[in-house]
Protein backbone atom coordinates (compact mmCIF):
# COMPACT_ATOMS: atom_id res chain seq x y z
CA UNK A 1 0.00 0.00 0.00
CA UNK A 2 1.59 3.31 -1.04
CA UNK A 3 1.56 6.08 1.52
CA UNK A 4 -0.22 9.10 0.01
CA UNK A 5 -0.54 11.01 3.29
CA UNK A 6 -1.09 14.75 3.04
CA UNK A 7 -1.43 15.24 6.81
CA UNK A 8 1.65 17.05 8.15
CA UNK A 9 0.58 17.26 11.79
CA UNK A 10 -1.94 15.82 14.22
CA UNK A 11 -3.95 17.45 17.00
CA UNK A 12 -3.98 15.59 20.32
CA UNK A 13 -7.29 16.10 22.12
CA UNK A 14 -5.69 15.20 25.47
CA UNK A 15 -7.38 14.29 28.72
CA UNK A 16 -9.58 17.34 29.16
CA UNK A 17 -10.92 20.36 27.28
CA UNK A 18 -11.70 22.34 30.45
CA UNK A 19 -9.08 25.05 31.17
CA UNK A 20 -9.48 24.78 34.93
CA UNK A 21 -9.06 21.01 34.86
CA UNK A 22 -6.04 21.33 32.57
CA UNK A 23 -4.25 23.60 35.07
CA UNK A 24 -4.87 21.09 37.85
CA UNK A 25 -3.73 18.25 35.58
CA UNK A 26 -0.56 20.18 34.73
CA UNK A 27 0.44 20.41 38.40
CA UNK A 28 -0.55 16.80 39.20
CA UNK A 29 1.16 15.15 36.23
CA UNK A 30 4.24 17.37 36.47
CA UNK A 31 4.70 16.23 40.08
CA UNK A 32 4.01 12.61 39.14
CA UNK A 33 6.63 12.77 36.38
CA UNK A 34 9.19 14.22 38.82
CA UNK A 35 8.42 11.33 41.20
CA UNK A 36 8.81 8.80 38.36
CA UNK A 37 12.21 10.15 37.31
CA UNK A 38 13.52 10.70 40.85
CA UNK A 39 12.27 7.36 42.22
CA UNK A 40 13.52 5.21 39.36
CA UNK A 41 16.80 7.13 39.08
CA UNK A 42 17.35 6.52 42.80
CA UNK A 43 16.89 2.76 42.20
CA UNK A 44 19.41 2.84 39.32
CA UNK A 45 22.01 4.80 41.33
CA UNK A 46 21.52 2.62 44.42
CA UNK A 47 21.95 -0.65 42.52
CA UNK A 48 24.99 0.61 40.59
CA UNK A 49 26.75 2.08 43.64
CA UNK A 50 26.02 -0.72 46.14
CA UNK A 51 28.30 -3.76 46.32
CA UNK A 52 25.59 -5.72 48.15
CA UNK A 53 23.01 -5.41 45.38
CA UNK A 54 24.94 -7.40 42.78
CA UNK A 55 22.54 -10.32 42.34
CA UNK A 56 20.64 -10.86 39.04
CA UNK A 57 17.38 -9.70 40.67
CA UNK A 58 18.80 -6.21 41.25
CA UNK A 59 20.53 -6.22 37.87
CA UNK A 60 17.11 -6.65 36.22
CA UNK A 61 15.49 -4.17 38.61
CA UNK A 62 18.05 -1.55 37.56
CA UNK A 63 17.12 -1.99 33.90
CA UNK A 64 13.39 -2.05 34.72
CA UNK A 65 13.76 1.35 36.40
CA UNK A 66 15.74 2.67 33.43
CA UNK A 67 13.02 1.51 31.02
CA UNK A 68 10.34 3.10 33.23
CA UNK A 69 12.09 6.48 33.01
CA UNK A 70 12.34 6.21 29.22
CA UNK A 71 8.80 4.89 28.84
CA UNK A 72 7.20 7.75 30.76
CA UNK A 73 9.47 10.32 29.11
CA UNK A 74 8.06 9.40 25.70
CA UNK A 75 4.53 10.52 26.62
CA UNK A 76 4.30 12.47 29.90
CA UNK A 77 6.42 15.60 29.11
CA UNK A 78 4.43 16.20 25.91
CA UNK A 79 1.15 15.66 27.78
CA UNK A 80 2.21 18.06 30.57
CA UNK A 81 3.28 20.74 28.06
CA UNK A 82 -0.02 20.38 26.18
CA UNK A 83 -1.98 21.31 29.32
CA UNK A 84 -0.60 24.85 28.92
CA UNK A 85 -1.33 25.40 25.22
CA UNK A 86 -4.53 25.97 23.29
CA UNK A 87 -3.69 23.86 20.24
CA UNK A 88 -2.04 20.53 21.11
CA UNK A 89 -0.27 19.72 17.86
CA UNK A 90 2.39 17.16 17.04
CA UNK A 91 4.14 16.75 13.70
CA UNK A 92 3.64 13.60 11.63
CA UNK A 93 7.26 12.58 12.20
CA UNK A 94 7.01 13.37 15.92
CA UNK A 95 3.82 11.32 16.15
CA UNK A 96 5.43 8.29 14.51
CA UNK A 97 8.51 8.67 16.74
CA UNK A 98 6.28 8.74 19.81
CA UNK A 99 4.40 5.66 18.58
CA UNK A 100 7.72 3.84 18.12
CA UNK A 101 8.96 4.86 21.57
CA UNK A 102 5.79 3.81 23.38
CA UNK A 103 5.85 0.32 21.88
CA UNK A 104 9.62 -0.05 22.10
CA UNK A 105 9.91 0.71 25.81
CA UNK A 106 6.54 -0.84 26.67
CA UNK A 107 7.41 -4.17 25.02
CA UNK A 108 10.92 -4.10 26.51
CA UNK A 109 9.36 -3.72 29.96
CA UNK A 110 7.12 -6.73 29.32
CA UNK A 111 10.15 -8.87 28.44
CA UNK A 112 12.17 -7.65 31.45
CA UNK A 113 9.27 -8.44 33.79
CA UNK A 114 9.13 -11.93 32.25
CA UNK A 115 12.88 -12.39 32.72
CA UNK A 116 12.54 -11.29 36.36
CA UNK A 117 9.92 -14.00 36.88
CA UNK A 118 12.29 -16.57 35.37
CA UNK A 119 15.00 -15.35 37.76
CA UNK A 120 12.71 -15.92 40.76
CA UNK A 121 11.76 -19.36 39.42
CA UNK A 122 15.41 -20.46 39.20
CA UNK A 123 16.24 -18.93 42.61
CA UNK A 124 13.38 -20.68 44.42
CA UNK A 125 12.82 -23.90 42.46
CA UNK A 126 16.39 -24.68 41.39
CA UNK A 127 18.62 -22.95 43.98
CA UNK A 128 21.57 -25.34 43.50
CA UNK A 129 21.78 -24.40 39.81
CA UNK A 130 21.16 -20.67 40.32
CA UNK A 131 24.77 -19.42 40.16
CA UNK A 132 25.45 -21.63 37.15
CA UNK A 133 22.36 -20.59 35.17
CA UNK A 134 22.05 -16.91 36.16
CA UNK A 135 25.58 -15.74 35.39
CA UNK A 136 26.33 -12.10 34.64
CA UNK A 137 26.87 -13.06 31.01
CA UNK A 138 23.50 -14.86 30.81
CA UNK A 139 21.69 -11.97 32.50
CA UNK A 140 23.27 -9.53 30.07
CA UNK A 141 22.03 -11.56 27.11
CA UNK A 142 18.52 -11.70 28.63
CA UNK A 143 18.40 -7.91 28.95
CA UNK A 144 19.83 -7.50 25.45
CA UNK A 145 17.18 -9.90 24.13
CA UNK A 146 14.49 -7.82 25.87
CA UNK A 147 15.69 -4.67 24.11
CA UNK A 148 15.89 -6.45 20.74
CA UNK A 149 12.42 -7.95 21.21
CA UNK A 150 11.01 -4.51 22.03
CA UNK A 151 12.71 -3.04 18.96
CA UNK A 152 11.36 -5.72 16.60
CA UNK A 153 7.82 -5.41 17.97
CA UNK A 154 7.88 -1.62 17.78
CA UNK A 155 9.30 -1.66 14.24
CA UNK A 156 6.45 -3.89 13.04
CA UNK A 157 3.79 -1.69 14.66
CA UNK A 158 5.38 1.49 13.32
CA UNK A 159 5.87 0.23 9.75
CA UNK A 160 2.27 -1.00 9.57
CA UNK A 161 1.06 2.44 10.64
CA UNK A 162 3.35 4.57 8.47
CA UNK A 163 2.28 2.64 5.37
CA UNK A 164 -1.29 3.89 5.85
CA UNK A 165 -2.50 7.01 4.01
CA UNK A 166 -3.68 9.94 6.17
CA UNK A 167 -5.54 12.48 4.06
CA UNK A 168 -8.47 13.69 6.13
CA UNK A 169 -9.18 14.22 9.83
CA UNK A 170 -6.13 14.74 12.02
CA UNK A 171 -7.59 14.90 15.53
CA UNK A 172 -6.37 12.09 17.80
CA UNK A 173 -8.64 11.13 20.70
CA UNK A 174 -5.68 10.53 23.03
CA UNK A 175 -2.85 12.31 24.84
CA UNK A 176 -0.18 10.53 22.77
CA UNK A 177 0.13 8.89 19.37
CA UNK A 178 -0.79 5.21 19.44
CA UNK A 179 -1.76 2.56 16.93
CA UNK A 180 -5.52 2.35 17.49
CA UNK A 181 -6.23 6.11 17.29
CA UNK A 182 -4.13 6.39 14.12
CA UNK A 183 -5.88 3.42 12.50
CA UNK A 184 -9.19 5.23 12.93
CA UNK A 185 -7.83 8.31 11.15
CA UNK A 186 -6.44 6.45 8.10
CA UNK A 187 -8.41 7.07 4.90
CA UNK A 188 -8.47 3.42 3.87
CA UNK A 189 -9.82 0.13 5.15
CA UNK A 190 -7.67 -0.84 8.16
CA UNK A 191 -9.43 -4.10 9.07
CA UNK A 192 -6.56 -6.44 8.19
CA UNK A 193 -3.91 -4.06 9.52
CA UNK A 194 -5.89 -3.88 12.75
CA UNK A 195 -5.93 -7.68 12.99
CA UNK A 196 -2.15 -7.85 12.50
CA UNK A 197 -1.60 -5.09 15.10
CA UNK A 198 -3.79 -6.84 17.66
CA UNK A 199 -2.23 -10.23 16.87
CA UNK A 200 1.28 -8.79 17.24
CA UNK A 201 0.55 -7.10 20.57
CA UNK A 202 -1.71 -9.89 21.81
CA UNK A 203 0.78 -12.66 21.04
CA UNK A 204 3.50 -10.94 23.05
CA UNK A 205 1.29 -9.85 25.95
CA UNK A 206 -0.56 -13.17 26.35
CA UNK A 207 2.49 -15.42 25.87
CA UNK A 208 4.53 -13.43 28.40
CA UNK A 209 1.59 -13.32 30.80
CA UNK A 210 1.16 -17.09 30.45
CA UNK A 211 4.86 -17.63 31.25
CA UNK A 212 4.56 -15.34 34.26
CA UNK A 213 1.50 -17.12 35.63
CA UNK A 214 3.05 -20.55 35.02
CA UNK A 215 6.27 -19.47 36.76
CA UNK A 216 4.46 -18.33 39.88
CA UNK A 217 2.21 -21.39 40.02
CA UNK A 218 5.34 -23.57 40.03
CA UNK A 219 6.97 -21.27 42.60
CA UNK A 220 3.98 -21.45 44.94
CA UNK A 221 3.97 -25.25 44.80
CA UNK A 222 7.71 -25.30 45.38
CA UNK A 223 7.45 -23.06 48.46
CA UNK A 224 5.66 -25.81 50.37
CA UNK A 225 9.04 -27.54 50.80
CA UNK A 226 10.72 -24.43 52.25
CA UNK A 227 10.98 -23.37 55.87
CA UNK A 228 8.61 -20.72 57.21
CA UNK A 229 11.36 -18.07 57.13
CA UNK A 230 12.44 -18.98 53.60
CA UNK A 231 8.84 -19.03 52.44
CA UNK A 232 8.21 -15.57 53.86
CA UNK A 233 11.33 -14.09 52.23
CA UNK A 234 10.48 -15.66 48.86
CA UNK A 235 6.88 -14.43 49.01
CA UNK A 236 8.11 -10.93 49.83
CA UNK A 237 10.23 -10.62 46.69
CA UNK A 238 7.68 -12.44 44.52
CA UNK A 239 4.83 -10.36 45.94
CA UNK A 240 6.47 -7.14 44.76
CA UNK A 241 6.93 -8.52 41.28
CA UNK A 242 3.39 -9.93 41.06
CA UNK A 243 1.97 -6.53 42.10
CA UNK A 244 3.92 -4.75 39.35
CA UNK A 245 2.89 -7.39 36.78
CA UNK A 246 -0.81 -6.97 37.61
CA UNK A 247 -0.61 -3.15 37.51
CA UNK A 248 1.20 -3.17 34.16
CA UNK A 249 -0.24 -6.18 32.32
CA UNK A 250 -3.87 -5.62 33.30
CA UNK A 251 -4.42 -2.22 31.62
CA UNK A 252 -1.89 -2.95 28.85
CA UNK A 253 -3.61 -6.20 27.88
CA UNK A 254 -7.04 -4.53 28.03
CA UNK A 255 -5.87 -1.92 25.51
CA UNK A 256 -3.86 -3.95 23.00
CA UNK A 257 -5.40 -7.41 22.65
CA UNK A 258 -8.69 -6.12 21.32
CA UNK A 259 -9.83 -3.92 18.49
CA UNK A 260 -10.38 -0.61 20.22
CA UNK A 261 -13.76 1.06 19.79
CA UNK A 262 -13.77 3.44 22.77
CA UNK A 263 -10.66 5.64 22.52
CA UNK A 264 -11.92 7.97 25.25
CA UNK A 265 -11.86 5.00 27.64
CA UNK A 266 -8.51 3.74 26.37
CA UNK A 267 -6.65 6.97 27.09
CA UNK A 268 -7.63 6.85 30.77
CA UNK A 269 -6.62 3.20 30.97
CA UNK A 270 -3.28 4.13 29.36
CA UNK A 271 -2.47 6.33 32.35
CA UNK A 272 -1.95 3.17 34.41
CA UNK A 273 0.89 1.77 32.33
CA UNK A 274 2.47 5.08 31.24
CA UNK A 275 2.27 6.98 34.56
CA UNK A 276 0.93 5.05 37.56
CA UNK A 277 2.97 1.83 37.26
CA UNK A 278 6.33 3.56 36.55
CA UNK A 279 5.66 5.79 39.58
CA UNK A 280 4.73 2.90 41.89
CA UNK A 281 7.53 0.51 40.85
CA UNK A 282 10.25 2.11 43.04
CA UNK A 283 7.85 2.31 45.99
CA UNK A 284 6.73 -1.32 45.63
CA UNK A 285 10.26 -2.70 45.31
CA UNK A 286 11.76 -0.59 48.12
CA UNK A 287 9.00 -0.84 50.74
CA UNK A 288 9.07 -4.65 50.65
CA UNK A 289 12.82 -5.06 50.30
CA UNK A 290 15.10 -4.52 53.29
CA UNK A 291 18.27 -4.90 51.19
CA UNK A 292 17.33 -2.01 48.90
CA UNK A 293 16.30 0.20 51.83
CA UNK A 294 19.56 -0.59 53.64
CA UNK A 295 21.60 0.21 50.51
CA UNK A 296 19.73 3.53 50.13
CA UNK A 297 20.45 4.46 53.76
CA UNK A 298 24.15 3.68 53.28
CA UNK A 299 24.21 5.73 50.07
CA UNK A 300 22.57 8.66 51.86
CA UNK A 301 24.93 8.43 54.87
CA UNK A 302 27.92 8.31 52.50
CA UNK A 303 26.65 11.46 50.74
CA UNK A 304 26.13 13.28 54.07
CA UNK A 305 29.63 12.33 55.30
CA UNK A 306 31.25 13.50 52.04
CA UNK A 307 29.45 16.86 52.32
CA UNK A 308 30.62 17.29 55.91
CA UNK A 309 34.21 16.50 54.88
CA UNK A 310 34.03 19.16 52.16
CA UNK A 311 32.84 21.72 54.71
Amino acid sequence: MENVSCVKEFILLGLSKNKGEEKICFVVFFLLYMIIVAGNLLIVITVISSHHLNSPMYFFLCYLSLVDICYSSVTVPKMVADFLVEKKTISFVGCIAQLFGVHFFGCTEIFILTVMAYDRYIAICRPLHYTMLMTRHACGWMVFGSWVGGFVHSTVQTLLTTRLPFCGPNKIEHYFCDVHPLLQLACTDTYFVGIIVVANSGMIALSCFFILILSYIVILFSLRRHTSEGRQKALSTCGSHITVVILFFGPCTFTYIRSSSNLSEDKWVALFYTVITPMLNPIIYTLRNEEVKSAMRKLWNRKVRSEKDEV
